[in-house]
């Protein structure tokens, strides 16, 4: 087992561990809580919109998808009327942006971060603004595109 593979397998198993003492449980209850009464499709992209920036907490992408994707499902889950499987192409659809925010995010960001091409304050201001740019385009593309074909 290479170091990199020793790494996600350690990412891993923490973000299982999230799951194992009730984290994911509990914070879907909460989350599920607070936005009680609101219409669904607003809600649909409250809950994107927070498991996309929720990716600056984590150390990669596979990590973020084991703790977070089943919180976010489970949410989901608990509101009346929400669309479940648009929610979830949602949700699946910010992880192949998502690789721009962090310098960590995914296998080859560490190699651009450290090549010093980028000074670190601009590649996190970059990646701030450019994570803003692509999750907004994302939402005005695919949701009428979704109601579309829907």
């Amino acid at each position: 087992m290479n170091f990199r593979s020793l790494i996600i397998a350690t990412l891993v198993a923490l973000a299982d561990g999230l799951n194992r003492v009730g984290f994911v449980k509990w914070f879907a209850d909460s989350v599920a809580a607070h936005l009680t009464g609101f219409p669904p499709f607003a809600v649909m992209i409250v809950l994107v919109l927070v498991f996309f920036f929720t990716h600056y907490l984590f150390a990669s992408i596979t990590a973020h998808v084991t703790a977070m994707l089943p919180v976010m499902l489970a949410v989901g889950m608990s509101i009346p009327g929400l669309d479940m499987p648009e929610f979830a192409l949602l949700l699946c659809l910010t992880l192949g942006i998502m690789g721009v925010l962090t310098p960590f995010a995914t296998g080859p960001s560490p190699v651009y971060y450290g090549s010093g091409y980028l000074p670190s304050k601009d590649y996190w201001r970059l990646g701030g603004i450019f994570g803003v740019l692509f999750i907004v385009m994302l939402l005005l593309i695919t949701l009428p595109w979704l109601a579309l074909v829907g």
